[in-house]
Formats: structure tokens, sequence, C-alpha cells
């Protein structure tokens, strides 16, 4: 690139060349590279600007004369440590001996015992001073550990860590972070791998915008992730990190376990993991803190004049780094030093057991505390500490850095020895003790320096960590019924669907005085196709920076408006990254004391279906939102093809427990479950659980919500899940043999419609009437999810209170005083209102849009998933004649009247 450049003296340039070729010539690359890091620091002192290099060599990143003081009590700090470690692993093994095959993870937590206990010790701010704390993001399979320390400080009791997996009794500790099941203990899950670090992120983030729209003070609190290093496969893990690098989250720390082992085996046991992640956060705008070599190197590293030392740290690959730390001194002696008589030379004083007890950085106190200490103070970046472990620390030969480490769950009395040798903990543990079934756990007695040391730190830093701690809020902040009207009101004469009625009914929600500014509209790059640009002008999107330019439409009204103040976070194409900050903001009633309104819109499609693990993880962490899937159905959306039409996201949807889920067909039946939603979010009795709408983009007339005693009839049967739309229809007079069954009584049928698909009920209830005689009664299914979860409850109960009146589900008594087949139609999958088949009381028939989407027009997709008002029609006279209350003759007239092609194959097998 530099000859592109203009040279304006070229001769001093030759001088700076030549004298740099010697350099290498004489005395080496590595001379060369120490040579250009020197200049290249010296440029960055006297602030001449130079791209960043990606990667620096394998050392730390403070020197040793950098290292500040370090003000702990090392020793206190160590024993305290020892009692953690030894907790962990018989908590996990005594588990495991009582019921085989229970699991738990011993090796992660002894790889990072100690960068948790700086961390304890030193900089994790609880939240007992009134403030909210550090938010911490355990690695998942650490919580052993976790669970140890809260042991030592007398948070747990021995025997919640022998319930460890065993939660059913309800005195249990969970296998991993999940504050569904341990609701104030627990604040974030991390076990799905990767979702840590995208949620750490998109917290940090969502910290920012509170701040900056002055709603919560989050100015003081800083975002801990911990991961391993395996875990930066994970594409959540790395997607993200350009975000926190170009929004500057300085209050942004990932502290990456870098053990060198996945599950399986070595990380990169070819390359080095920490270069590679190194060169990928500084990429991203990350400031790199690397903590790879503990204090006993440094006067190895002060006297390698060579750099020999240096290259050989510089190209030997993670594999053998995991070896060496298996093998024993003579080994390192002889193929990490030996090859090279100047690397052998700079060890020949240390005996075999030192160069074996040669330490990783991120067993070293002093050298984590000084990372930690850089990062707290790092001004405009987020950070990212590297440091470098074994896999299984302490626990003994037998399970230290093994591939086969991470799937051992228990402890022999041999290792347990070891184990127990290895943290000089023979008086506390004495050899007796462990001549019993089960390893003994240890806990410092009141008044002992290490219980006095752990209580005086966590005092200090304000308090227990983790913990959940929800505080009460008033008042609360419930719209005015005013903002629900327009919805209520219907459309009259002109034509809306109903994502642009929930799009009206968003801004209104905005512009409520008391609930306004605590709603947060979520959109991943599609405002406009949801009809949010009047939003966007009015509310603007929130921007860290700001707008600093002009953009195109400046001089339109409906701008596109940035802000540091802005609203809406419109966070890119990433459904990944919008749904973490869904979930950030879901949970700032616990995190932050301010519950807030999270209304994510959407792609349907793209919604479960691509984010199910966040979802589920939503559910867990007891978030509370809506979440809207716009643009839904399979054949409502026309023209999108395959890949986009919706045609399953409620029955996805519907395997979380805690989702309550709705397929609205007209405005009103909206506002009634919005309004609902808010009541139970924002009021003063919330639900941890969170509210997905499915919307459309098919216009029609908005009918008004009934009113009197009908309308709170209707509005009671939205939110239980159904209610009826439309009496029996009138049957023109077409005969005796059209309008009569075998009972001799008029033929009747009811059908069952959700979302658009009411007007192919509609339709078909006329056509019924007209034509085949048949009156058809018509009810709007808002929500079959409510009505299976309503049913299994009475079923349940029936089955196990015998003695009792035997209950009917909802839907068996809405139905059970009709006539005639009951046939469902929806624009998803038949097995969505298949759900509550069972306790229809009536023969029940469902269609649906069964197989992959097409690209159409909505009257032709309607035909070859055989939804439309034809295929309707054929199917209440096929479930007729099936009860004898009409004539085969009458459905293969239907079918040829309606050219319905009956040879055709299978929707949803083409």
């Amino acid at each position: 690139m530099s000859h592109q450049l203009p040279d304006i003296d070229p001769e001093e340039t030759a001088e700076w060349i030549d004298s740099f070729d010697a350099v290498v010539d004489a005395e080496g690359r590595p001379r060369a590279r120490f040579l250009l890091m020197k200049l290249l620091e010296r440029a960055r002192t006297n602030q001449v600007d130079f791209p960043a290099t990606v990667s620096t060599p394998y050392v730390n990143t403070i020197p040793q004369d950098q290292e500040p003081w370090f003000p702990g009590d090392e020793h206190v700090e160590r024993r305290i440590r020892a009692y953690i470690r030894w907790n962990a692993a018989a908590m996990v093994s005594r588990a495991n001996y009582r019921s085989e095959g229970i699991g738990g993870h011993l090796a992660t937590y002894a790889s990072s015992a100690s960068l948790y206990e700086v961390g304890f010790n030193h900089f994790f701010r609880g939240k007992s001073d009134g403030g909210f704390g550090d938010l911490v993001y355990f690695q998942g399979h650490a919580s052993p550990g976790i669970y140890a320390r809260a042991f030592v400080e007398g948070r747990l009791t021995e025997d919640q860590l022998d319930h460890f997996r065993q939660e059913v009794s309800g005195q249990g500790l969970p296998s991993y972070p999940h504050p569904r099941l341990l609701s104030d203990f627990w604040e974030y899950p991390t076990v799905s791998m990767g979702l840590g670090a995208l949620c750490a992120i998109y917290q940090a983030h969502a910290a920012r915008y509170l701040l900056q729209r002055e709603i919560v003070d989050t100015s003081a609190n800083r975002i801990w992730a911990f991961l391993g290093d395996g875990e930066l496969d994970e594409v959540e893990s790395i997607g993200a990190l350009g975000v926190a690098g170009r929004e500057h989250l300085d209050n942004l720390i990932f502290v990456v376990n870098c053990n060198l082992q996945r599950l399986d085996g070595p990380v990169r046991g070819n390359g080095k993991i920490i270069q590679e992640a190194e060169a990928m956060f500084r990429g991203a705008g990350w400031n790199v803190i690397k903590v790879i070599w503990g204090s006993k190197w440094d006067e190895l590293l002060a006297r390698d004049i060579d750099g020999v030392l240096l290259d050989k740290m510089n190209t030997t690959p993670d594999g053998e780094f995991q070896k060496y730390a298996t093998e024993t001194g003579a080994y390192i002696r002889e193929h990490f030093f030996g090859p090279d008589p100047r690397l052998r030379r700079l060890v020949e004083h240390l005996s075999d057991a030192d160069l074996q007890a040669l330490p990783r950085g991120g067993h070293d106190y002093r050298k984590l505390y000084a990372a930690y200490k850089l990062a707290t103070e790092q001004v405009g970046q987020p950070t990212v500490i590297l440091a470098k472990t074994v896999k299984g620390w302490t626990l003994g030969p037998e399970i230290e850095a093994r591939n086969a480490t991470h799937q051992i769950k228990k402890m022999t009395k041999a290792q347990l020895l070891a184990l127990r040798d290895r943290l000089y903990l023979q008086e506390e543990i004495p050899d007796e003790a462990l001549d019993a079934e089960q390893p003994p756990y240890f806990r410092p007695p009141e008044g002992s320096p290490a219980h006095e040391y752990l209580s005086g730190r966590r005092k200090v830093l304000a308090g227990p960590v983790p913990t959940r701690l929800v505080r009460p809020v008033t008042p609360y902040a419930v719209p005015d019924a005013a903002v629900f009207s327009d919805m209520f009101a219907g459309s009259g004469t002109q034509s809306a669907s109903t994502t642009m009625a929930f799009a009206r009914l968003l801004r209104n929600l905005v512009r409520d005085p008391a609930l306004g500014r605590y709603v947060a509209p979520i959109v991943p790059d599609e405002a406009r196709t949801f009809g949010l640009e009047p939003l966007i002008a009015e509310s603007k999107i929130y921007a860290p920076e700001g707008q600093r330019y002009t953009p195109v439409d400046s001089d339109l009204i409906l701008r596109y408006a940035e802000d540091r103040k802005g609203q809406v976070l419109q966070e890119g194409i990433t459904e990944a990254g919008a749904m973490a900050s869904f979930i950030a903001l879901s949970t700032a009633y616990a995190t932050w004391g301010r519950p807030m309104l999270p209304i994510y819109l959407f792609y349907s499609m793209f919604g479960f279906q691509r984010i199910g693990d966040l979802a589920w993880l939503l559910g867990d962490i007891r978030g509370r939102g809506i979440l809207a899937g716009c643009t839904a159905g399979r054949t409502t959306l026309q023209g999108e093809g395959l890949q986009h039409d919706d045609g399953h996201s409620p029955l996805l949807a519907s395997v979380n427990p805690a989702a309550h889920i709705y397929d609205p067909a007209f405005a009103y039946e909206i506002g009634v479950i919005m309004h609902d939603a808010i009541t139970k979010i924002m009021g003063p009795n919330p639900e941890d659980r969170f509210w997905y709408l499915t919307l459309y983009n098919e216009n029609y007339p908005m009918p008004p919500l009934p009113e009197g005693d009908a309308g709170d009839a209707v509005r009671a049967g939205i939110l239980r899940g159904m209610y009826r739309f439309a009496e029996p229809a009138e049957v023109a007079d077409a005969g005796a043999a059209a309008v009569s069954g075998a009972s001799g009584l008029a033929r009747r049928a009811t059908l069952l419609f959700s979302g658009p698909m009411w007007q192919v009920a509609m339709e078909a209830r006329a056509l019924l009437a007209s034509d085949w005689g048949v009156s058809v009664d018509a009810w709007s299914v808002t929500s079959y999810t409510e009505l299976r979860e309503d049913a299994l409850s009475v079923e349940r109960a029936n089955r196990l209170h015998p003695h009792a009146e035997r209950a009917l589900p909802y839907i068996s008594r809405s139905l059970g005083d009709g006539a005639g087949p009951v046939v469902a139609v929806t624009d998803y999958l038949r097995a969505v209102p298949d759900q509550v088949a069972r306790w229809v009381p009536r023969p029940f028939t469902s269609l649906g849009t069964d197989g992959f989407g097409r690209s159409d027009t909505r009257a032709a997709l309607r035909r070859f998933f055989e939804v439309d008002a034809a295929h309707l029609v054929v199917a209440v006279l096929a479930a007729l004649a099936e009860t004898g209350d009409a004539k085969s003759d009458e459905v293969a007239e239907a079918i040829n009247r309606y050219e319905i092609d009956a040879d055709s194959a299978d929707p949803w097998t083409t």
C-alpha cells in the first residue's frame, strides 16, 4: 500500500529500510520484531496514528514493572480459594455417589477459580447498598464453584448442596444458572453456550440506552461475562463483538478462560486460540489484555535477551501446551527448553519440579488483579481478558488437562486425598474424614480469619453476588384506556391489516403520559415493512453518537431520525441481537428496578424458528414483554415464498411454557390482548411471562368491539382463547333433502377460524347456507395454546380428584351446545388447531397449510394448500357425510362445482 503514497524524502526512506534489513540479517527476526513494536509504542506516545496491529507477541499485555500493587491478603485468599475448590469437588462427587449419572462438572471451575475469586474479592459489586451492582454472567459449567462460594459465605446450606441437580423436592440447586428455578440467586442463564456472551453485549447496550434516555442511572455498573475459549466457536459468542466496539461499551468486560480445551479435546491443537481471539477482538474495536504467564516466568523473560524464549512461546501450538500440562518437569526441559541450548541455559538453575510448577497467568492472583484493574479503568472501549489456564487445575494428574476431563463427574478416594494435599487442607480434612462414604464439606467457622476476610470483602463490595432482587415499584405505569379506543372502534369501510393496527397502537402507547417513556420498540431493520415510519420520525432511533449526518429524507415528515435519546431500538439485520436487546429490557424490572415494556416486532418466520434458543432463555430469565410476529401466515404473505412464509411459528412458540400465544383476526382482539398483557407486565401483579402475537399484512375492514354485556363476553373469550363471532346462519330453502339430515332436522356445523382466515370461514359459511342448506356458526379462536393449557389443567384436576364433580374445559363447554361437525381452518400447520382436538365434543376436522411455502397470490396459495372457502365447504360436507347427515354425492358435487382437483398431490409432500 505504501508505494501508492508520495515519498518526500526517498533517500531517508532507503536508509531506514537498509537499517531494518541489517537488523534482520545480523540479529534475526525476533530483534527486528521487537524494534518495530517499540517504534509503534513511541508512535502512539507521540500521537502518531497508525492502523492497529491485530496480534501482539505471546506474552502478558501488562509487563511486570507496570503491575499495580496487590491490595489483598494473598495467603488468606488462597485459603478461601482452597475451601471453595474443595467444596465444589465434594458437592459434585457426593451427588454422583448418591445418584450415578446425575452429572455435574469438576474441571471448568477448577481452571477458573482464580478468575472468579479475584472478581469476588476485589471487583464484583453487590446490591446491599441500594444500588444495582455489577451484572455478572457466570460460565454455566462453573456453577459448582459459585454454589461452593455461597456455601462458604453461609448463603447455602449443606442440605442444599446435597440436592445439587435434584430439584423436584424444591430444596435443590439447578445444574446451571437458571433464574426460573432459583429466582433469588441466579440472574442470567448462560449454559446454552454462546448466548451468555451475546446477551452480555446487548445488556451493556441496553444499559447505555437506559442511561441516555434518563430512565435509569447505569453509569456505575459493569457487565462481566465469563466464557470458555471453546465457546468462541459459537457464532453467537462473536457475532456481536462489533456492536460493543463501535458503541464504545466500556461498561463491558469479557473474561475468557483459555484452558485450551473443548469438551472433546483441544480448541486449536494446531494453532493458538489466544492469538486468534486477540486478533478477532482487537479487530472489532476491543481493548485486549492477555494474561498468559504467571509471575515465575517474569525472571525467565527478563533474561531472554536473544528472544529465543519469546520465539518458542510464539511458535508452540496449543496442543503442545496442553501436553506439557500433563507431563513431568524433565519432559518440559527436554521438549520445550531442550532443542535450543540458549533456552536450556535459561532454566539450568531450575529443578524439574520447578519447571513443572511454572504457572499459567490465569492462576496468578497478581497478574489477574492487574488485568481486572486495567479493564475497569478502560475508557472508550470494551475489554476482553484472555487468561490462560489448565483445565482441571489442582484436581490431580489423572484429571488435569486430560481430554476426558470434562466428562469426569466424581473423584475416587485417592484423587480426593491428592486434591486435599494439593490444597493444603490436611488440618481441615483429616484422613479419617475421607474414610466415610462421601467426602465432607468444609466451611471456615465464624470468627476465623478466613470467614472475617470473606465477609469483610463482600461488605466492602456491597454484599453477595450473585443475587437476584426484584424491588417493588410504585406507581405502576398502566396506560390510559383512550390508548386502545382506536382498536375497539373498528375501521368502518376503510381496510387495514392487523400489522398496521398494531403499529398505530404502538404509537399511541409511546405517546401515553404514564407509560410512554418505558415503551421500548425493537425492530431488526424491518420498521418500514411493519408501518413504523411515523414512530421513527416522532420518537427517533437510538444512536449512541446521535445523528452526525444529514439523511437523504431530511426534508420529509417521515424522515429517518436518529438521536442519542432515541426510543426505537433499530438493531440492524440481526434477529439474535434484537432478541438479546429484548431480553435485557424484559428483565429491567429485576436488573435495574425499573419495569420496561419491550415490544419486539419481527418477520414472524425469522422469530422462533431462528432464535428459539434465545426464546427459551427468555422464559428461563423470567422476561416480561411482547413479541410481535409480523407478516405472518403461510398464504397471507403472498409472493415471498418458501423461506419467508410462516406456517408454524405459533406451534414453535407453544413449546415454551412462559409464552402466551395469540393469533388475532381483528384490531379489537389485539386491543384486548395488549391491554391484558400490559397490565400483567407493568401492573401491580406482574407475571414472569411474555406474549407472542401473530400479525398479518392482509387488508380488510376491521369490525368494532361489541358494546355492553356482549362486549364483556367477547373480551373474556378473546383472552381465554375463543368466542362466538357469528351465530348460525339462516338456511335458504334448497329442498328438504338438502336441508335435513338423517334426524330430519336442519343440518348444523361450526367453523373455527384464526387471523385473516375469518374471511375464508365467512365465505364458506355463506355458501353452506345458500347452496347446501347447512346452518353454520363461526368462532374466532384467538389462542389454541390457551385453550389447550386450560384443558390440560381441567383434565389433571379431574384425574387427581376422582371424588370431585367433573369439570369441563372451556372449549368443551363452548362447543358442547352446538350440533354437527366442527371444522377449523388456519393459515398454519393443522397441528396448531389439532392441539385441542381431543376436547372438542363433536366430530372434528382441521384444515391448514402443511408443507413448504410458495410464491403466488393469496387466492392461488389458499387453493393450493386447500384452505380456501371451497375446500372448507367440502370439509364440512364430508364431515356431515361421515355422520349420515350428507350424501357422498353432495361432496362429489361440491368438488366439481368448485373445480377442485381431487387427484392433485398432497401439498405437504410437494
